[in-house]
């Protein structure tokens, strides 16, 4: 058994601002996506997974994990992100034996949503899981610092392309799919820095039970989950985060997540063992209290 509030780095971290949206390979330290610690068991076998941000942080560790489990995956990125940290993503996939398929555009775009969604139909005939993880945010110490250029751009990328992405996908869901969808402990415990990002994540938790209750009352045998993590070390805290070096340091844990400790909360919520939970948030939140 390891202590979970020393298995990990702990803040004070090296001082570093990298530019938006930051790159894994300027990350001091390193983040862990459960590239040498993620052991599959075949939970997913055959299953067919869009997730969007799936070129670093929590969404490299979803794809990993779920490749781990037998899913081939499809990794959305956008185009401020690193192309290398998009192949560095499907070269773990193809390790793990799954295909990967990188897409790249701008997901609060609804008509390059859906080509990302007709773009799995053509190669896979089917869809069964749709992680929406994709997120823009940007520090602001005041409402008055924030251009509405930003606010639009925060709401299209984390709100409105989930809406698109599930709209575009709700055809070809089968029951037995799943939808899950990245909200935050902000939703809980809103950030004064963060007013545009914390608000998305506020809708998200409540996007994702409104569309769990009309999927089930359609009887459509569809679930939909979200993942509320709380300070997790990835690329975007370094490059929109002032004084990321002690970034963490007020969680109960007294210290931020690495992707690779997310990534299991998304193989549970789409495996088997999950089937009687929809609607519902996981917190993932290093024993901040959301209740």
């Amino acid at each position: 058994m390891q202590d979970p509030q020393t298995k990990y780095p702990a803040p004070p971290f090296p001082q570093q601002q990298i530019a938006v949206p930051g790159t894994e390979k300027e990350m001091n330290p390193k983040a862990d996506h459960g590239e040498h610690s993620y052991k599959g068991s075949g939970r997913l076998a055959g299953k067919k997974a869009i997730i969007t941000g799936g070129d670093s942080g929590i969404g490299r560790a979803v794809a990993i994990a779920y490749a781990r489990e037998g899913a081939d995956v499809m990794i959305c990125y956008g185009y401020h992100t690193e192309e290398a940290d998009a192949q560095e993503t499907a070269r773990w996939v193809k390790d793990a034996g799954q295909q990967a398929i990188l897409v790249q555009g701008d997901i609060g775009e609804e008509e390059h949503c859906r080509k990302i969604v007709a773009t799995a139909i053509k190669e896979w005939g089917r869809l069964d899981i749709l992680v929406n993880n994709a997120a823009f945010q940007m520090s602001h110490k005041t409402i008055a610092e924030i251009p509405a250029e930003e606010w639009e751009r925060t709401f299209a990328t984390n709100m409105h392309s989930m809406f698109y992405l599930c709209k575009a996908a709700d055809p070809h869901l089968l029951p037995g799919s799943v939808i899950i969808n990245t909200a935050s402990v902000n939703a809980y415990h809103p950030n004064a820095a963060l007013l545009a990002y914390a608000a998305t994540k506020a809708a998200i938790q409540n996007f994702t039970a409104n569309l769990a209750q009309v999927l089930l009352e359609q009887e459509r045998g569809i679930r939909v989950n979200a993942v509320a993590p709380g300070p997790v070390w990835t690329p975007l805290i370094p490059s929109t985060v002032p004084g990321p070096a002690h970034f963490g340091e007020d969680s109960p844990m007294k210290r931020p997540a690495q992707p690779a400790e997310i990534a299991p909360s998304y193989v549970f919520l789409t495996s088997e063992e999950s089937s009687y939970i929809s609607g519902a948030t996981l917190a993932v939140t290093g024993g901040k209290i959301t209740i």
